[in-house]
Order: structure tokens, then C-alpha cells, then sequence
């Protein structure tokens, strides 16, 4: 059985939605042209996973099987509703810089796909804790992201200019051709990463068991 540890850390790392699983590519090209863009979309995305996997979770012996991915969609639908009155409210310049890609969270295929293969099989503890994890890593890919098309693109970070930077500054990185190069090469890095962590970690259960 898998440890409770471990569903938080598989998303974060493991199956990293952005980097790993490579889902969710329309927001992530989309608004990381700020670090502030980045994390905004995450907290956002991550509030609609954790509520829907929750209640998808509380529903899932009662939703008839035929009708669970519309039910799903209301459901999360719901929740995307609240998180777009609440930052209109609240927050009216991240609401307008997000814009339309608040309402498409509704159709974002990290939320469906987790309520999809994880929430509808599992506890509602667990199905919370994916949720975190999944989220927690969204959210640190776009956050990435936006930092180094900030700093790359306009010289800055958080909006504040760095003055060496920002005379020499790349506009192509916060174009749409420049997203996709950074999603690319932080992949890459990514990858290459967790790839060798597990090296380290299968040879050190081997070394363990020889012993």
C-alpha cells in the first residue's frame, strides 16, 4: 500500500502533471509570462482539484456510471465559478491577467483525468492528498516557467526590473514561440533530473540488499 508520503511526493515528481505527464500545456504556454501569472493559475487550479477530488471522492458509489464525466464536469464547474467571483472580487488585476484561462479550468485534463483514474477509485483522504500533490507540482512548473520568461523576456522578476537584465532583455521568451522553447528545455532538465535520482535510489536499494 502506498504511503500517504508518497501520493503528495508521485505529485510533485514523479508524475509531475506539467514536466512528466505533460498535460495541461494550453495554460502552461499561456499565461507564464510572469512568475506572478504562473503561481496565480496554479493556487487557482490547485483549489479546483482538491475541492472536486474531494466531493468526486464523497459521490463516487452514488454517481451512476454512465453519467459520471458530465457529473464531473458540473462538479468541477462549480468550484471554477467560485474561484472566478472570488479574484473578480478580490483580486481584479490577476482576474484580468488570467483571463479567459480561468473559465477553461473547467476543461483542464489534469482536474479530469485525477477525478477520472484517482478520486473516483480511492478515499477521500487520499484523493485530498493527490490533489495537493498534483497541484503543488502545476503550480511549481508554471511558477518555473514564468521565472525564466520574466527574467529572460522583460528583465525582470515579479514585475520588478533588474537593471542589467532588462537592457538586454529577449522578447521572444514571453512570445508564444519562446514558451515553448522554455517548456522544452525545463522538461528536459527536469527529467534528466528525477531520471537520475531513481538511478541513485535503485542502486542504493541494490547496494542495501547485497548487504
Amino acid at each position: 500500500m502506498i504511503k500517504k508520503s508518497d501520493i503528495v511526493k508521485n505529485g510533485i515528481i514523479k508524475n509531475n502533471p506539467t514536466f512528466r505527464l505533460v498535460l495541461g500545456t494550453c495554460p502552461t504556454l499561456a499565461v507564464t509570462t510572469s512568475v506572478m501569472n504562473g503561481i496565480s493559475m496554479g493556487l487557482a487550479t490547485t483549489f479546483v482539484l482538491i475541492c472536486s477530488n474531494i466531493i468526486i471522492s464523497l459521490l463516487r458509489n452514488i454517481i451512476p456510471d454512465k453519467v459520471r464525466i458530465p457529473a464531473y464536469i458540473l462538479l468541477i464547474a462549480t468550484f471554477v465559478i467560485v474561484v472566478e467571483m472570488v479574484l473578480r472580487a478580490f483580486l481584479p488585476d490577476i482576474y484580468d491577467a488570467l483571463g479567459l484561462f480561468i473559465s477553461l479550468i473547467v476543461v483542464n485534463c489534469i482536474i479530469l483525468g485525477r477525478a477520472e483514474s484517482f478520486a473516483s477509485a480511492n478515499t477521500v483522504l487520499d484523493s485530498a492528498l493527490d490533489a495537493v500533490g498534483i497541484g503543488a507540482g502545476f503550480t511549481f512548473a508554471l511558477m518555473l516557467m514564468g521565472f525564466v520568461r520574466e527574467l529572460l523576456g522583460a528583465g525582470s522578476i515579479f514585475s520588478w526590473s533588474i537593471p542589467v537584465l532588462s537592457d538586454c532583455a529577449m522578447t521572444i521568451f514571453i512570445l508564444p514561440a519562446g514558451g515553448f522553447f522554455a517548456y522544452g528545455f525545463l522538461m528536459v532538465i527536469f527529467n534528466q533530473l528525477v531520471k537520475k535520482a531513481e538511478e541513485r535510489k535503485k542502486q542504493k536499494a541494490e547496494k542495501g540488499a547485497e548487504r
